[in-house]
């Protein structure tokens, strides 16, 4: 992190929040300020910039676009493959506690075009959909003709387009979300009454806190001059969802500040907001076996019936601890879910 960077932060024009502390309304000033002066005077980010290097990274030439990935290979050639999607607001980051827990297998984990670690783009319009095409192509070329697809939230909606799109090569699914796009077009007359009911509170919460999204998708490019020029204003709007969408103490200071000096020094704030922008078509149901990891403090969880409205559930499995950020909280509950998945793919 350079002078300029901590400079800023230094400099930070302190606001009064109008709700203060009160955090339905957003992040809390007191928890900004003290997220802020740790960033400035005592987080280094040098320290965890070489902890990520050091991750066996390669780079991927696939549909006219550069994927880095990380690839951890099992010492077993013949082992299986797994592909770990990531989400937003964060990065591979996400999977950092999951890795060591799947030596056994080879593991591919793609930095989504537009987010942190990923190559620079060279076009705009970075769809779900886009994206699952140049992942298929990247796993073909790193010599993967089948493997198990995991992930949630962004990463989950690709995963389901990679099915959809690729049956013979994607061989199970393990998610932590079916899509949320689902719930803007599903129709509660055709659903069980239980999954109608879910609509329903799925509804309530985006009214509650959907509110990003709505700017995110319509309004990215204002946004991204107000996130990508000001540190604080950074800092408030991942903070907010990575503390609100996961269970008490996920994060200590110093692994919130990582997460966010990702989107910072990599200037990927505003790129990382183009699957909200552009639209992708899901498959209308999606065959291939699925396991579903239901963690309890995740911010829409599931009941089965709604996800089998869209999915072939073979397994629903629920977590009383962990929320949107599974793999990051209770790793070991989501390694073992994803050997779930894997054995469903046989």
């Amino acid at each position: 992190m350079d002078d300029e960077m901590r400079d800023r932060l230094r400099r930070t024009r302190r606001v009064t929040t109008p709700w203060g502390e009160d955090g339905t309304r957003g992040f809390g000033g007191t928890r900004l300020d003290a997220l802020l002066e740790r960033w400035a005077n005592g987080y280094d980010w040098a320290v965890h910039e070489r902890r990520i290097g050091e991750y066996p990274w390669a780079t991927v030439r696939a549909e006219g676009t550069d994927l880095r990935v990380i690839h951890q290979r099992s010492a077993d050639p013949g082992a299986p493959a797994v592909v770990l999607l990531h989400g937003w607001p964060d990065s591979v980051l996400r999977f950092e506690r999951v890795l060591p827990l799947l030596a056994d297998v080879h593991v591919v984990v793609p930095a989504l075009p537009g987010f942190p670690f990923a190559a620079p783009l060279s076009t705009p319009g970075m769809s779900a959909a886009r994206m699952a095409g140049i992942i298929a192509a990247a796993l073909a070329e790193l010599g993967y003709a089948r493997y198990t697809v995991s992930g949630g939230d962004v990463g989950g909606t690709v995963a389901e387009i990679l099915a959809g799109g690729y049956p013979d090569r994607v061989a199970a699914l393990h998610l932590t979300n079916v899509a949320p796009q689902r719930a803007l077009t599903a129709d509660p007359a055709r659903l069980a009454p239980d999954a109608a009911a879910y609509l329903a509170r799925a509804g309530q919460w985006f009214r509650a806190e959907g509110g990003y999204i709505a700017e995110q998708s319509t309004r990215p490019n204002t946004l991204t001059i107000a996130l990508g020029d000001s540190p604080a204003g950074l800092a408030a709007w991942i903070a907010e969802k990575l503390e609100s969408w996961s269970g008490a103490g996920a994060f200590t200071t110093d692994e919130l500040l990582t997460w966010i000096t990702a989107y910072w020094v990599t200037g990927t704030i505003g790129t990382s907001f183009a699957t909200y922008t552009e639209p992708a078509a899901l498959p209308a149901r999606i065959d291939t076996p699925t396991v579903l990891s239901v963690f309890r403090r995740d911010t829409k969880p599931e009941p089965r019936s709604y996800a089998e409205a869209f999915l072939n559930i073979r397994e629903y499995v629920e977590h009383g601890e962990g929320g949107h950020f599974a793999a990051w909280e209770q790793p070991a509950a989501y390694a073992d879910d994803v050997r779930r998945a894997v054995n469903l793919g046989g």
